[in-house]
């Protein structure tokens, strides 16, 4: 045995041991109880970063210890390879979007290889091959055929500078989540999912999902955001613009004698019918739609609106007319496209009703004594008692609700409603390198689902980026085709999928992968729900509430019997870093800095200083990144992987240090030398009880997700074990160390397997049992105390008598000095616990 541990040589001879024998392979057919564990699949971007190193280390050692469990084990890996940075790659670096992407999967792939992942590998898959998104269209056209799938004109989001439409999920303040770019809002015909057929279930579904972050499950209830209100019509007071009423919803109908205004959507019939005659009005509307359709951005946009001439009678006051607008915070896609405003009590509506100097009425107050209070400087938006509502005064703001919405109803003028702010899914991305949407265009039959025989529809090879938008669009033959049902020319959809459609479905076909339909159902089900998933709090609604859609879509047409797709979710905690920079405002990386004397930081290409920034999330921008593979190479694969575990609890930021990656590398040659020094007779009951405590502990930290824990508890095994003498139960403490190291350092733990004579591999021994009764502290700390204040301290055998302990206290050197002779007048005894003695 060496004196030191060779990580170089003992990661590549462990990890080509484990392909070899097909150890981490999945059997389906197996007759061990199922496990599924999945990190969220990366996107091929060229290189891992250190969160990939956090996120997959932590799915690697439950994986690995459920193996020891007992388990049969899936944890596959694949790549979410479609998107707009491969096209992006394509036109700066004059390469194919698929050439840039393999590439990067080529590299991708070795560098999580080098760190030992117990993944299978058999199973790997990527979005943007043939073989994937084949299926991926054949299940579009499922839904389609099942009416979940609809075309429709609507206003979008849309990147100006990636070029493609996104969702109002993929809108963040009002930019585009990958180009940063203001968004703007067009009308354009596009396709759309039907999640909101789901939107109550995929509400109540969240109650049972019990092993989720409650902030996750939080966010996506707010997302889908049930409300109970009423959807009623205002008359215009004379006909106008084709119609004689503007129908809107309102969750607040106790407010409706608050009404200042009626607002539409520049996208409103009205609106549009107004403008042909309106030359203003349709200036007006243009700029609205330059602006985006994200509620963020709504929030925070001065309001604007353009008075019409129309004017609405109020459903309770026939004398009552009320002015109509046409406003840029209201959106035809929400709700009806219009709305009434109550300045006193909506805040965008108390912005323009100051604007347009219109009146702010109370009409909530917290008692009827408040009534004559102006609301002044923003609005009130708590629930009350209703003032100045004529037949509702005084009445609690839920049972005003009530009322009014009685009142519509007799009044057949409006009805109660339940609404939710969840809106459908529009797939529809004006890009190239996405899943092609399997559709024919027919002037004659409309919209035609490709035969299933013709699937998948491909992406052409010969296609130029020069010019900015979707090249499928110009392609001289991919988009012209004849029409599968009357033979006439046709044309293909041109617009691909969002690839958030492509991560709805991809853990089912990692758990089943035939060649001929997207899954086997029996084999899924065997597998799924996925039992623990795990990535960025960042996916809490786009993927993981899309991911459920399709779950239940799929369900709904008979191709699964599965709800919910996760069990368990876990968010981990961000990797983090210190940020530099160069006095002339230049981001500078970790690798430019040097220390001088007195921790002075310079930039060593220049000896210039360096301003030290805040602590932030490591990015390519800030430029505060440490690349894996140089670290993996100095201090092996073990070493990272036990830094990643260590240093913070797995739900928080984890920050990169030297001194954090030096210690762990220092660990791994403490075990080493362990396990070089076992021997001896003998027993050691004290090593014995420490061993099975630690058993215990580790298997209800990595239970737990508690992974740090953990890793404090192989601490003080190891500090342990240093301390002891030669035993046999020191040395069978040292084996069963490294059985419990063997998921968080497995290249470490095979090789002192080996040297100790184990059989087999260690990845595949069973985990190590304990002994309950070894787990009961059989000695308590007794605090003794004279009038109150503690003066000693005993240690002695748990459940002895109050006589006992009453008599050790009392033969206590310490405790006889502070009596000095004298006989207590009274002692009070708290079994294991605590003796006073009043003197």
């Amino acid at each position: 045995m060496t004196s030191r541990f060779d990580p170089a040589a003992a990661d590549s001879r462990w990890q080509q041991r484990w392909e070899a024998e097909r150890c981490f392979a999945a059997d389906s057919a197996s007759s061990k109880p199922k496990t599924y564990v999945l990190e969220m699949f990366p996107y091929p971007s060229g290189r891992i970063h250190m969160g990939h190193v956090r996120n997959y280390t932590m799915g690697d050692v439950i994986a690995r210890y459920r193996r020891m469990r007992g388990f049969e084990v899936l944890h596959p890996m694949g790549w979410d390879a479609f998107g707009m940075p491969a096209e992006n790659a394509a036109m700066e670096r004059k390469v194919h979007p698929g050439t840039w992407t393999w590439s990067n999967i080529a590299t991708m792939r070795d560098q999580l290889k080098r760190l030992g992942f117990a993944l299978d590998w058999s199973r790997e898959l990527a979005t943007c091959d043939p073989a994937y998104y084949g299926h991926e269209q054949a299940l579009f056209l499922d839904m389609f055929q099942a009416g979940l799938v609809y075309r429709k004109e609507s206003e979008v989001n849309w990147d100006p500078v990636d070029m493609t439409v996104l969702a109002n999920e993929q809108v963040i303040d009002g930019r585009g989540w990958r180009s940063g770019a203001v968004v703007e809002r067009r009308k354009l015909n596009q396709w759309f999912l039907k999640i909101t057929d789901f939107a109550e279930d995929l509400l109540e579904g969240l109650g049972t999902l019990d092993q989720w972050p409650d902030k996750v499950r939080l966010m996506q209830e707010n997302w889908i955001g049930k409300s109970r209100g009423l959807q009623f019509r205002f008359q215009l007071a004379d006909a106008g613009a084709g119609t004689s009423e503007i129908e809107v919803f309102t969750t607040r109908p106790d407010t409706i004698f608050g009404a200042s205004f009626v607002a539409i959507a520049a996208g409103h019939p009205i609106a549009e019918a107004l403008a042909a005659d309106d030359p203003a009005l349709a200036e007006f509307i243009a700029e609205c739609r330059a602006g985006g359709t994200s509620a963020a951005e709504i929030e925070t946009a001065e309001k604007k609106g353009y008075r019409t001439a129309l004017e609405v009678v109020h459903p309770l006051d026939p004398e009552w007319r009320l002015p109509v607008y046409v406003a840029n915070f209201v959106l035809m896609d929400y709700g009806t496209g219009a709305l009434f405003g109550v300045p006193a009590h909506d805040q965008r509506d108390f912005e323009f009703a100051t604007r347009y100097h219109l009146p702010i009425h109370r009409v909530v107050a917290s008692s009827i004594g408040e009534a004559g209070k102006p609301v002044e400087g923003e609005a009130e938006t708590l629930s009350g008692v209703a003032v100045n509502s004529r037949f509702l005064d005084g009445m609690p703001t839920d049972q005003a609700k009530g009322e009014v919405i009685r009142r519509a109803e007799a009044g057949g003028w409006g009805e109660g409603k339940t609404q939710y702010r969840l809106r459908d899914w529009g797939v529809s991305r004006q890009r190239y390198w996405g899943t092609p949407i399997p559709i024919i265009h027919c002037d004659a039959c409309g919209p035609v689902p490709v035969p299933k025989d013709q699937l998948p529809v491909t992406l052409p090879e010969d296609v130029s980026f020069d010019i900015p938008g979707n090249p499928l669009d110009r392609h001289p033959t991919w988009r012209n085709v004849d029409c599968p049902k009357c033979g006439s020319a046709a044309r293909r959809e041109t617009d691909t999928l969002d690839t958030f459609v492509d991560s709805s479905w991809y853990f089912i076909r990692f758990a089943s992968q035939p060649s001929d339909r997207p899954f086997d159902r029996a084999e899924a089900e065997s597998w799924l729900p996925v039992a623990q998933y795990i990535g960025g709090v960042e996916h809490a609604i786009l993927h993981l509430l899309y991911a459920r859609f399709w779950t239940r879509a799929l369900a709904h047409i008979g191709q699964i019997g599965v709800a919910e797709p996760f069990k368990g979710l876990f968010t981990q905690g961000m990797v983090t870093h210190e940020t530099y920079k160069s006095l002339d405002g230049r981001w500078l990386a970790p690798t430019e800095i040097e220390v001088r004397d007195g921790g002075r930081l310079v930039e060593a290409a220049t000896e210039s200083e360096v301003e030290r920034g805040r602590i932030e999330k490591m990015s390519k921008s800030k430029r505060n990144t440490i690349d894996p593979e140089p670290i993996v190479d100095r201090y092996g694969a073990d070493a990272v992987r036990w830094f990643m575990l260590s240093d913070s609890p797995p739900e928080r930021d984890l920050e990169w240090s030297e001194s954090g990656i030096d210690g762990a590398a220092r660990f791994v040659q403490r075990v080493w030398r362990l396990v070089g020094s076992t021997g001896g007779d003998g027993e050691d009951s004290a090593v014995r009880k420490k061993l099975h405590r630690t058993i215990a502990a580790v298997g209800e930290a990595v239970d737990g997700l508690q992974f740090n824990k953990a890793v404090a508890q192989l601490y003080e095994l190891v500090g342990t074990l240093e301390k002891a003498q030669p035993s046999s139960d020191r040395s069978e403490a040292i084996r069963a160390l490294v059985q419990l190291i063997a998921p968080m350092a497995p290249h470490l733990a095979e090789e002192c397997w080996s040297m100790l004579g184990g059989e087999g591999l260690v990845a595949l021994s069973e985990w190590p049992t304990f002994d309950p009764a070894l787990l009961i502290d059989d000695q308590v700390t007794v605090a003794v105390q004279v009038n109150g204040k503690l003066r000693d301290t005993l240690t002695a055998a748990r459940g002895l008598s109050r006589e006992e302990l009453q008599a050790l206290a009392l033969a206590s050197d310490k405790i006889q000095r502070q009596l000095d002779g004298a006989s207590p007048k009274k002692v009070i005894v708290v079994p294991d616990r605590l003796v006073n003695i009043v003197a």
